[in-house]
């Protein structure tokens, strides 16, 4: 096969970028089209979800927590790009016939499909659970307070695992016509990009959208932030991100030493999910060692135990998603180092 001519490479080796430009694109357009059809002034319901969602309550978690789904899934998009430019080497992915293309109308069909039957399939399910439902006159009030939050949080798991597996699929046909072309990329093929910033900004993406992801879903049944209003609220979440960030790209960074040769970014992906996994495990172990101690000793009583509690959690957890992120990130990538 000849060489690709100069500009050829020069966009293959922009596919990554692409593919995430294209995700948040496309995500962007299907929430604006719902929203407008939703608020559309003849439309059913119309007042009320404008009052509804003029409320900072309202908007600014529902905010955040679309934005982190789209970083999220642009996360995924230029890791398939980028391991297939790894794999298969700028010449294959040159070939390939229209791929950003392919993956757009892959994702829209994803995303159409989800919202015509996931969503309402799962809209359906937790009516079960409403006063009212079958389920609730089934088992009874008390019954239902304790499986609603269960069956909220394995709602919100099934969107993460459909967001996943909606940008593979759209991936998988845009890029499996390169599959047979060329065997890995050469190691002195340079795509332009530090591998070691790339790991760790593919892992802190993944991250903080996957902490986001928990803290809106825990949010749904806890009264932590509704107390709060306007700035406070907005505050409240923007902050927890943006310091997952930081640290999960700082550990990342430590993790992926200078001479890391290849991106290899689904490595990154799994060193992510491990260190969320890893730090919710070790937050919770912290807190009800804490709740024995203070129970033990007597001493949770004042304001100022709970303001050390705060502290010591916010100190435990900062330690836990440097230490583990730089853990993980380095035994999964030691054959590149």
């Amino acid at each position: 096969m000849t060489e690709p001519f100069p500009h050829e490479s020069g966009i293959a080796q922009r596919l990554p970028r692409d593919l995430a430009l294209v995700t948040v694109v496309i995500d962007i357009a299907m929430v604006a089209v719902n929203m407008a059809i939703q608020l559309w002034p003849d439309s059913p319901d119309s007042e009320q979800l404008r009052s509804a969602y003029a409320l900072p309550g309202v908007w600014i978690p529902m905010v955040f927590s679309i934005g982190m789904a789209w970083v999220l899934a642009a996360a995924l998009a230029w890791s398939h790009g980028r391991n297939a430019l790894e794999k298969w080497g700028t010449q294959s992915v040159a070939a390939l016939p229209q791929p950003r293309i392919r993956y757009a109308v892959a994702y829209i069909v994803v995303l159409v499909l989800n919202f015509h039957a996931l969503s309402p399939l799962l809209y359906d399910l937790q009516l079960l659970f409403m006063p009212g439902g079958r389920l609730h006159e089934f088992f009874g009030s008390p019954s239902m307070r304790a499986a609603m939050p269960v069956f909220m949080f394995l709602q919100s798991i099934a969107q993460l695992v459909v967001l996943a597996l909606g940008v593979w699929v759209s991936a998988w046909f845009a890029l499996r016509a390169g599959r047979a072309a060329l065997p890995e990329m050469q190691h002195d093929e340079s795509l332009g990009a530090s591998p070691r910033r790339a790991v760790a900004l593919v892992g802190a993406s993944v991250f903080a959208s996957l902490q986001m992801w928990i803290g809106a879903a825990v949010s749904r049944w806890t009264s932590v932030t509704r107390d709060l209003d306007g700035p406070e609220l907005l505050v409240a979440w923007v902050l927890p991100p943006l310091a997952a960030f930081a640290l999960a790209f700082w550990g990342g960074w430590l993790g992926a030493a200078p001479v890391v040769s290849r991106v290899r970014p689904f490595r990154a992906v799994g060193a992510a999910v491990l260190t969320f996994v890893l730090v919710q495990v070790g937050c919770v172990a912290f807190m009800l060692l804490w709740l024995m101690l203070a129970v033990w000793l007597h001493g949770f009583n004042s304001a100022g135990s709970l303001v050390s509690f705060v502290a010591a959690l916010v100190l435990i957890y900062s330690m836990l998603v440097v230490v583990l992120t730089r853990v993980t990130t380095r035994v999964l990538y030691r054959r590149y180092l």
